[in-house]
């Protein structure tokens, strides 16, 4: 006779009263699936996407789409920065590529061939960080995942010095190279240093790091991780992620903004955020990216952009080389909105990048709180739990646009404001919403 044992999880069947298997065993699939996302329940993890279509011309307008059917919503939490993705240009040279060319590019660019919009768009953003070449990919996060991990595999003992705060995307990348790593504290050179300087000058080492963290805003000191790296002869990789189309002159990022672009080999971006369109790249020089182009499996056996798709792209870049408006502009928004945050008394965390984010402090009271300002006042943020941040720092992140206007921005402190009056989180008092 067979039995599930108590100690055994319930997806487990067949086990005897000693916990040994009897016989035939079976996994109960199901259970086992429905145990993990209760697990994520329970936990105030779980991840709702909301049904949206957004209002081409209106942004950050858009439908929200339920049960009763639809309604308007404002968009606060998007990582289209911008709003490039409607930009009139964008739309434009999506629609004549289309008409041009067709809709695909006939699956990998090895098989199929290298549609040219791809090498004029490479050719841009080569331009773009001041790099002999660059690659594109279906995303920014397989283009890290790819580069990092191929690089630890084309050079013999190469030693990862790792940000703690970096992207899942590079963590990624850096566990499937499978090479010998450290993690230095967030933004801390000292720290940084110390670890270098363990290793002789010969030896191969990567620095790895971001410009903006997306999460709370912080700038990492460009120059002075060059400064080691050029001191104990590593290279150094940079997420411009979330900077991008959104810093420098010419919206090169950060690297750009403090003209030191020169002094980073490899510099990871994205094509979905700052850009409004969808993909990502790397931009280093020439024999580097051909070396990832010839060795990434990630590049190799991945479907290549849409040319609708990098035509946009380009179209965006293009515009954003010349054009100060949208960067002036969303910058001016931001510092709008963190000072009618904290002139409201609500726990904005400081920083000085464009991401506003409102500190909760807890899982469930944090998803509580969104789910009220989508229900009740028609305002769309996505909640920011962990794993994405640590324990005890849950937060919602405001990512205000250009075209984010002075009215919606009253009605998100008002709700924010009313909330706060029912759940004073900032005194770590919880006042259970109903959402709850």
């Amino acid at each position: 006779m067979t039995q599930r044992n108590a100690r055994s999880p319930g997806y487990l069947t067949n086990l005897g009263a000693t916990g040994q298997y009897v016989g035939s065993w079976a996994m109960n699939y199901e259970d086992c699936f429905h145990g993990h996302l209760e697990a994520l329940h329970l936990e105030g993890r779980y991840r709702v996407f909301a049904d949206l279509k957004r209002r081409c011309g209106a942004y950050p307008a858009a439908h929200q789409f339920t049960g009763a059917g639809t309604r308007d919503v404002t968009v606060w939490c998007s990582n289209d920065y911008l709003g490039m993705s409607q930009h009139p240009a964008v739309r434009a040279a999506m629609h004549e590529a289309i008409e041009t060319v067709g809709a695909g590019s006939g699956g990998t660019r090895n098989i199929s061939g290298t549609t040219h919009y791809h090498v004029e768009l490479e050719a841009e953003l080569a331009d773009l960080h001041g790099k002999e070449a660059a690659l594109l990919f279906t995303s920014a996060y397989i283009a890290n995942d790819a580069t990092l991990s191929t690089l630890q595999r084309l050079i013999p003992g190469l030693v990862i010095f790792s940000d703690e705060k970096n992207h899942a995307s590079m963590i990624q990348g850096i566990r499937h190279g499978g090479g010998e790593k450290h993690i230095f504290r967030h933004n801390d050179v000292e720290h940084l240093e110390e670890k270098l300087k363990k290793y002789p000058r010969g030896t191969p080492k990567i620095i790895v790091f971001e410009s903006v963290y997306s999460m709370d805003g912080h700038i990492a000191p460009i120059e002075a991780i060059a400064n080691l790296a050029a001191k104990y002869n590593a290279l150094t990789y940079l997420d411009e992620v979330h900077a991008v189309g959104l810093y420098g002159p010419r919206g090169g990022g950060i690297a750009e903004r403090d003209n030191v672009m020169h002094r980073i080999d490899i510099i990871n971006g994205t094509l979905a955020k700052g850009f409004g369109v969808m993909g990502g790249y790397i931009a280093a020089s020439k024999a580097c990216c051909d070396a990832i182009r010839s060795y990434a499996p990630g590049f190799i056996f991945t479907t290549s952009l849409a040319p609708a798709i990098v035509a946009g792209a380009l179209a965006s870049i293009r515009h954003l080389k010349t054009s100060n408006f949208e960067r002036e502009r969303m910058l001016e928004r931001v510092q709008t909105l963190k000072t009618q945050i904290v002139d409201a008394g609500l726990p904005v965390m400081e920083n000085p990048s464009h991401i506003v984010p409102v500190i909760v402090g807890d899982p469930v009271h944090c998803k509580a709180v969104t789910d009220t300002l989508l229900e009740h006042y028609g305002i769309y943020v996505q909640p920011i739990n962990y794993p994405t941040v640590p324990r005890g720092t849950e937060r919602m992140r405001l990512t205000p646009s250009p075209v984010h206007t002075d009215a919606q921005m009253a009605a998100l402190i008002t709700a924010l404001q009313e909330l706060w009056a029912r759940c004073p989180v900032a005194n770590g008092q919880y006042v259970r919403l109903a959402a709850e």
